[in-house]
């Protein structure tokens, strides 16, 4: 009896140490922002990345640089398992609240990639927040729980 729990405890372990306890998005609002000189004729883009599949997760791009080389292949082979909402800011203007896909709860994880980041920058992880702010500034973005 206990050989054929393994495999379940094996896989709920796996999950738990790889999404976390709360599993569920709880993402209910994107507001982004730029706080860089308007004069400035840039538009930053910003995708925020929406995961329904745990091996889809595990095997996201790990830099800004990685993600936007190879974005369109990796939303290819990962189709309905992904939703990416992309946003285009343009610099000392404020955003409207960003268009989030109606199955958000049921995401794993979300992840928010911008481009204005290092090439090296990792995504931030919002899964478990709720509100959320993205402000754009000289030195990349900044990601926090809106008040």
């Amino acid at each position: 009896m206990l050989n054929k729990k393994i495999p379940w405890l094996a896989s709920l372990l796996f999950t738990s140490l790889t999404l976390g306890p709360n599993v569920l998005a709880e993402v209910n609002s994107v507001y982004i922002s730029s706080r860089l000189d308007p004069n400035a004729i840039i538009i930053t883009e910003v995708d925020i990345v929406f995961i329904y599949d745990a091996e889809i997760a595990n095997s996201l791009p790990d830099t800004k640089s990685s993600w936007y080389s190879s974005k369109r292949q990796f939303s290819n082979n990962a189709g309905e398992k992904i939703d990416i909402v992309n946003v285009f800011v343009p610099q000392g203007f404020d955003s409207e609240m960003a268009s989030l896909p109606s199955r958000r709860s049921a995401a794993l994880k979300v992840l928010v990639f911008a481009y204005h980041d290092d090439s090296k920058a990792a995504p931030r992880d919002i899964t478990q927040m709720s509100d959320v702010a993205i402000e754009i500034d000289p030195f990349g973005i900044r990601v926090s729980e809106r008040d």
